[in-house]
């Protein structure tokens, strides 16, 4: 496979505090990888590590087939990077803002470049209209074409959808998807299942450290969980009983129904057989979903800041082009 993206031992510190922990990754060319985690995981600081704006404090591999330690200018000049928050010029129209970032990155022709990624995002018909009185779904387009314009051969994207409608999020990922097939490279980080769902192959960490890799049925089976679906009257009273009986790991409201997981089998049929027995409720083993396996990770993991140091995954508003 053809990598874009590969690296190994990645470890970044803050304060004495490691927020990416020897961090392996490999992404081939054309391929949607997924990055999840939990808020304060690492996964904002890994992407700039990726891209240049962070320097890793140990590991080695390559960007672009470029030194991740060494040739940061070269590596940002081929990547493109949208933020968790938007961060063009609210005072600008949209067209000025795509115009300012072409000629940042020195992009020939830059009026027909322009006019391609306003037509190519369907912005043409607002391109007089300010940033500032856009709508996020709106915003977010915009910051993809400003990421777009200079013909990246890399798209990093931290959350590009998050309080977005579910009509924006669809056509964003259908675009991704369009941009996949043309041979671009899309690292995406995103807390919606879904959206997991729809990348080729995804990699799952927490406080830093990598807990799970591989495509979506690959990820689920390897977690070696067993889940079963409970429905009746009553769930809130229900859950309450199950979450005290032993080899239960974790017992989560899905809408009507509750998910009970556990890694023990056994155990949890003998302690769900002895709960139901002559009940109301009904319990049927179901195949564990994405969330279930991630829920259930996160039990797993441990807290690298849990004796009260500050959050180490900064979310300062990255800087302006």
């Amino acid at each position: 496979m053809d990598l874009v993206i590969d690296v190994q031992g990645i470890t970044k510190r803050f304060g004495g505090k490691t927020v990416v922990n020897g961090l392996d990754m490999q992404v081939g060319r054309g391929e949607i990888h997924g990055f999840l985690g939990p808020n304060g995981s690492g996964k904002t600081t890994f992407i700039r590590m990726l891209c240049g704006l962070l320097t890793p404090d140990a590991g080695s591999g390559a960007c672009l087939g470029l030194d991740v330690l060494r040739q940061q200018a070269a590596i940002r000049l081929q990547v493109g990077y949208m933020t968790q928050r938007f961060s063009l010029y609210e005072d600008l129209s949209i067209r000025e803002n795509l115009d300012f970032v072409a000629r940042l990155y020195a992009v020939p022709d830059r009026r027909a470049a322009v006019a391609e990624s306003l037509e190519r995002l369907g912005l043409a018909g607002r391109s007089r209209q300010l940033a500032g009185q856009l709508s996020g779904g709106w915003k977010q387009r915009l910051a993809l074409a400003a990421c777009l314009i200079h013909r990246p051969k890399l798209l990093l994207l931290d959350e590009p959808t998050a309080g977005v409608d579910p009509k924006a999020r669809r056509e964003f990922w259908d675009e991704i998807h369009q941009l996949a097939a043309g041979g671009l490279t899309v690292l995406v980080t995103t807390h919606y299942m879904d959206e997991a769902e729809r990348c080729h192959r995804i990699a799952y960490i927490a406080y830093g450290s990598l807990l799970a890799r591989g495509t979506v049925p690959e990820v689920i089976a390897r977690a070696g969980l067993a889940t079963w679906e409970i429905g009746g009257p009553d769930l809130p009273r229900t859950a309450a009983r199950l979450r005290a009986l032993p080899g239960l790991e974790q017992v989560v409201a899905f809408g009507g129904t509750l998910h009970v997981s556990t890694r023990d089998r056994a155990r949890a049929q003998a302690s769900l057989a002895e709960a139901f027995r002559g009940g109301a409720q009904r319990c049927a083993e179901i195949t564990p979903g994405l969330e279930d396996v991630f829920i259930s990770l996160m039990g797993a993991a441990r807290d690298n800041f849990e004796r009260g140091a500050a959050a180490s995954e900064t979310r300062e508003e990255a800087p302006r082009p």
